[in-house]
């Protein structure tokens, strides 16, 4: 298979450096390597027919306007042209190509086309051939003391999208979960101080939820490790406390009332 549902790959460079990539893109084995080249030498050769095609009509166009709306031109004449330098060369290698069998199947199937058709069906196919992608990719990359950065880049062909967030800026971290047609969905988002919108962390593929409690446990552990270290490894959020299990791991503590009062972690 080309594709496969979304996987987690995470790196580790440094001890205070982790990335988190989320992508659909299935293992490079020997078999996917010769089918992704294969789709490669077919996008080119896409690409090379549609330009070869706005080729003809642009000479055929030009010898019409020239000489006769109904001829088509002979377009094997410009073969003996002599090619001393780069321009002729090209030219004469175009002139090849228009005279073969398949320049010439090319220029009567695209004269049987109207014009908005075949300025649509030309972007269509060079948008496909250049553009789109075949697997979407999301990634965040956590660096302690400085911030996270997010990037996300579908299979639609769009611009990818980066953002960087500064720590001084992240009020917190947090796993949210919404319905998702008849289904739940978990995600991670980053609440940013000074914003009423949160960011969502993988918005295009939505991991499942081991995938986003992984990344959760991960960011937390490269963010939070001096903060858990400065308080005996543990870590208090919203009432609750948090035990520094190691390896980015916190484990929920609960806490023992004793005279009215807290004390002490169970």
């Amino acid at each position: 298979m080309l594709t496969t549902s979304p996987h987690l790959y995470i790196r580790r460079p440094s001890p205070t450096t982790a990335e988190f990539t989320v992508t659909t893109c299935p293992p490079l084995t020997l078999p996917l390597r010769l089918a992704l080249f294969g789709i490669l030498l077919l996008r080119i050769a896409t690409v090379g027919l549609v330009l070869l095609a706005i080729y003809t009509q642009y000479v055929a166009a030009t010898f019409t306007t020239a000489t006769s709306p109904t001829t088509l031109p002979d377009l094997s004449l410009s073969l003996s042209l002599s090619p001393s330098d780069l321009a002729s060369t090209l030219q004469a290698l175009l002139s090849a190509l228009l005279a073969s069998p398949l320049g010439i199947w090319i220029a009567k199937a695209s004269s049987h086309l109207p014009p908005y058709a075949f300025c649509g069906l030309s972007y269509l196919l060079l948008y496909i051939s250049l553009v789109t992608r075949i697997h979407t990719t999301e990634s965040v990359l956590v660096l302690r003391g400085l911030g996270i950065q997010t990037s996300s880049s579908s299979s639609s062909g769009a611009i990818q999208k980066t953002r960087f967030i500064p720590t001084a800026q992240i009020q917190d971290v947090f796993i949210n979960e919404a319905f998702r047609g008849f289904e739940v969905r978990y995600y991670l988002v980053v609440v940013v101080e000074g914003e009423e919108d949160v960011v969502v962390v993988f918005p295009r593929l939505l991991p499942k939820r081991r995938i986003v409690e992984a990344v959760w446990r991960g960011i937390r552990g490269c963010l939070y490790e001096q903060r858990s270290e400065a308080n005996g490894g543990y870590h208090f959020q919203g009432g609750n406390v948090w035990k520094d299990g190691g390896g980015g791991k916190w484990q929920q503590q609960r806490q023992r009332k004793v005279d009215g009062g807290e004390k002490g972690l169970g």
